[in-house]
C-alpha cells in the first residue's frame, strides 16, 4: 500500500490531524445525558440526611448505567438498593481475598471474619430488601436496608476498638452511605 504524498508545507497541518484523529477527539460528541430526576432526589435526600451528600448521591446513582432510563421515583430506589448489593457482594469478594494473606495480624484476621459474616448475612437481607420492595413493601424494605447500615458499622468498630486501621473504611463507608441514599429513597415514597 502507497501512502499519499503530502507535500512538506502540508505536514504540520496533516500530522495535527493524525494526532487529533490519534486522541479520539470529536467535536460533535455530546456531554453525557443527565437524567434529571437524580439531582431533583438527591437535592432532597441530601436536605433530610446529614449522611447523605449531594454529590455522593448524584455519582453513586449516576454510576448505574440504568439511572438514565429511571423515570420514576421508584425506579431509582430499585437502583440504590441494587448499588448496595454491588457493594456488599464486591466487599465480600475483597474480604476473601484478603483473609488469605497468611501474615496478617491476628487480630485484624479476626476482625476481618467477623466482617465477612457480617457481609454474608446481608447478601440473603438485600435479597429480601429487593423482593420487599419490588412488592412496596417499603416498611419491609426500609427494616432490611437499615440493618446494611448496621453492619457496616459493626464492621468499622471491630477495628476501631484496637486503634487499628480498617482495610475496608472505603468500603463501610461507601456501604453506610448507599443505605443511606436507599433509605432516603424509601422514605420519600408514598404509602
Amino acid at each position: 500500500m502507497k501512502l499519499p504524498f503530502v507535500p512538506f508545507s502540508s505536514l504540520p497541518l496533516f500530522l495535527s490531524f493524525c494526532l487529533i484523529a490519534a486522541t479520539g477527539y470529536d467535536d460533535f460528541t455530546e456531554a453525557p445525558a443527565t437524567n434529571p430526576l437524580v439531582p431533583e432526589t438527591c437535592s432532597k435526600a441530601a436536605q433530610k440526611d446529614p449522611n447523605l451528600s449531594y454529590g455522593f448521591c448524584v455519582s453513586a446513582l449516576q454510576s448505574a448505567p440504568n439511572s438514565l432510563c429511571a423515570d420514576t421515583l421508584q425506579k431509582l430506589g430499585l437502583i440504590s438498593i441494587k448499588l448496595i448489593w454491588g457493594n456488599v457482594t464486591s466487599t465480600r469478594c475483597y474480604i476473601k481475598y484478603l483473609l488469605k494473606n497468611k501474615k496478617i495480624n491476628p487480630y485484624v484476621w479476626s476482625c476481618l471474619d467477623d466482617c465477612l459474616e457480617l457481609y454474608s448475612d446481608a447478601v440473603p437481607t438485600l435479597k429480601q430488601a429487593v423482593q420487599d420492595y419490588q412488592a412496596k413493601r417499603y416498611d419491609d424494605a426500609n427494616v432490611e436496608v437499615s440493618s446494611l447500615i448496621d453492619a457496616a458499622t459493626t464492621c468499622e468498630d471491630g477495628f476501631e476498638e484496637k486503634e487499628l486501621v480498617s482495610p475496608l473504611k472505603k468500603r463501610n463507608d461507601n456501604a453506610f452511605k448507599l443505605s443511606a441514599l436507599a433509605l432516603s429513597i424509601i422514605n420519600m415514597l408514598p404509602r
